[in-house]
C-alpha cells in the first residue's frame, strides 16, 4: 500500500482537501460509509454562457477561445511538427488545428479523417496516426512534417463496442508497445468481457495483445509521465454509493496490477453489492495515488512539458474533470493541477481552470471539459465538449 494518499473530496462544490500520512501496516485509508448520503440522479444542462464569457484561471495566467464550432470535442494530442490533433467524437471525425502566425487561435484546420465511429484516443508513432474508436483501434500513413494523410485506415484491434466509448491511447516511451483503456460495460456487473475495465497492452501493429492492468471502471485517460515513462490513468469509479463515495483517481500502473473494480474500490474497500465476492482478488487491489473528487468525472488530463509556466507547474499533472451527475451538489466541471517532483505526485490536487458552474446547486453548466493537452509554445489547451470548443490558457505577458 502507498506510504501516501492524497484524498481530495469536493463538499458544495468547494474543495477541500485531506492528506492522509502512513497509511501502511494495515491502517485503513478514512472513506465516507457506503449510502451515508442517497445516490442523487442530477446531471447537467448545458446552457449557453453570457457574451464575452471565459472560465477563471489563476493570477499571472490568461485564457481566450483557440477554436470553436465543434459538436463533441474531446481527446486532444499535439504531433511532433506541433499541430494539434482533436477527436470531434460527435462528428466522427479528427481534425488538424494550426496557429502558424501564434496568434493564439487556430488559423488554419482541415480534417484529417472522418467516417469514424466515436474516435477518441489518438496517438503518434513512426509515420503513423493511431485512432482509438469505439470498437476498434486504426493507424493512418502520414506525413509528419505537414500532418497530411498519406493511406487509408488499417485496422490492428478490435475493442468491445458500447458501455463507456471512450479508447484512449499512449506509446511506451521506447515505442515498442501501444496501451489502449477501455472502460465497463456497467456499474458494477461481473462477468464482463475481460477487455473491458481494463488496458490492454500490445505491439504497434495490434499484435500479441494481452492485459495489463485490470479493475479500473472506466480508465479514460493515458499517458507516460515524463520522468519515469511510467503509465498512468484518470478513472471514473462507480456510481450511486453516495454523494462522496468513491473517489475517482489518477494513478500509475503496474503490469499485472488489479484495482479493485468491481469488488472493491480504493484497494480493500467491499462493494457488498458485488455477487459473489471474490476476496483473493480484493486482498491485491492497489491503493491508487492520487483520489479526486467522487464523481468529478476525470476524463483526459497531460503532464506539462512546457517552460511557459511558471516552474513550479513543470512536469505535473493537468486533469480535466467533465463533471458530476450523481451527485447532490455538483462537482467537477474544471481543470485540476496536481503537482510532481521527481516522477511522483507532490501535493494535493488544486483547482487550475474553474468558474463553469454559475450555481452548483443548479442544473445549468456553461460547459464541460473533456480533454487537455500542452501545445508547442507551452500554453495548455482544453476541449470543452458541452460548449463545442478549445480555450487556451497562457501567462499573461
Amino acid at each position: 500500500m502507498r506510504t501516501r494518499i492524497i484524498l481530495t473530496i469536493a463538499i458544495a462544490f468547494q474543495v477541500v482537501s485531506i492528506t492522509s500520512a502512513q497509511v501502511t501496516h494495515g491502517q485503513k485509508l478514512k472513506l465516507p460509509a457506503p449510502f451515508a448520503t442517497p445516490s442523487s440522479g442530477n446531471g447537467p444542462a448545458y446552457k449557453k454562457a453570457p457574451a464575452g464569457f471565459l472560465p477563471k484561471v489563476p493570477a499571472g495566467f490568461q485564457i481566450n477561445v483557440f477554436a470553436s464550432e465543434f459538436k463533441t470535442p474531446r481527446w486532444m494530442a499535439v504531433a511532433p511538427n506541433g499541430d494539434v490533433f482533436l477527436a470531434d467524437s460527435g462528428a466522427g471525425e479528427i481534425v488538424v488545428l494550426r496557429d502558424p502566425k501564434n496568434a493564439g487561435g487556430a488559423q488554419e484546420r482541415e480534417v484529417f479523417a472522418d467516417g469514424l465511429r466515436r474516435p477518441f484516443g489518438i496517438a503518434f508513432h513512426e509515420n503513423y496516426v493511431y485512432i482509438g474508436n469505439m470498437d476498434e483501434v486504426i493507424r493512418i500513413s502520414y506525413d509528419p512534417k505537414t500532418s497530411k494523410k498519406i493511406g487509408g485506415k488499417e485496422h490492428l484491434l478490435y475493442l468491445p463496442r458500447g458501455g463507456h466509448i471512450t479508447r484512449s491511447l499512449a506509446f511506451s516511451k521506447d515505442g515498442k508497445h501501444l496501451f489502449v483503456g477501455v472502460g465497463s460495460n456497467s456499474n458494477i456487473d461481473t462477468g464482463e468481457d475481460s477487455r473491458r475495465a481494463a488496458v490492454t497492452v500490445c505491439d504497434p501493429d495490434g499484435g500479441n495483445a494481452r492485459l495489463y492492468a485490470t479493475g479500473l471502471r472506466n480508465p479514460v485517460g493515458l499517458a507516460l509521465e515524463p520522468v519515469t515513462g511510467q503509465l498512468w490513468a484518470s478513472v471514473n469509479e462507480r456510481d450511486e454509493l453516495g454523494d462522496d463515495l468513491p473517489p475517482d483517481y489518477l494513478t500509475s500502473l503496474k503490469d499485472g496490477g488489479f484495482y479493485g473494480w468491481p469488488y472493491s474500490y480504493i484497494g480493500d474497500n467491499v462493494d457488498t453489492r458485488v455477487q459473489p465476492q471474490k476476496p483473493e482478488l480484493v486482498a491485491r487491489a492497489i491503493v491508487p495515488d492520487v483520489l479526486l473528487g467522487a464523481h468529478v468525472a476525470p476524463i483526459q488530463f497531460a503532464f506539462y512539458t512546457g517552460k511557459q509556466f511558471p516552474q513550479s507547474y513543470w512536469g505535473g499533472a493537468f486533469q480535466a474533470e467533465h463533471g458530476s451527475w450523481n451527485r447532490s451538489t455538483r462537482s467537477g466541471y474544471q481543470i485540476e493541477f496536481v503537482a510532481f517532483k521527481n516522477g511522483k505526485p507532490a501535493a494535493d490536487p488544486a483547482p487550475f481552470m474553474t468558474g463553469l458552474v454559475p450555481d452548483p446547486s443548479k442544473t445549468e453548466v456553461y460547459g464541460r471539459p473533456a480533454g487537455v493537452a500542452v501545445a508547442e509554445d507551452g500554453s495548455l489547451l482544453v476541449s470543452d465538449d458541452a460548449a463545442g470548443l478549445i480555450y487556451r490558457i497562457s501567462v499573461v505577458k
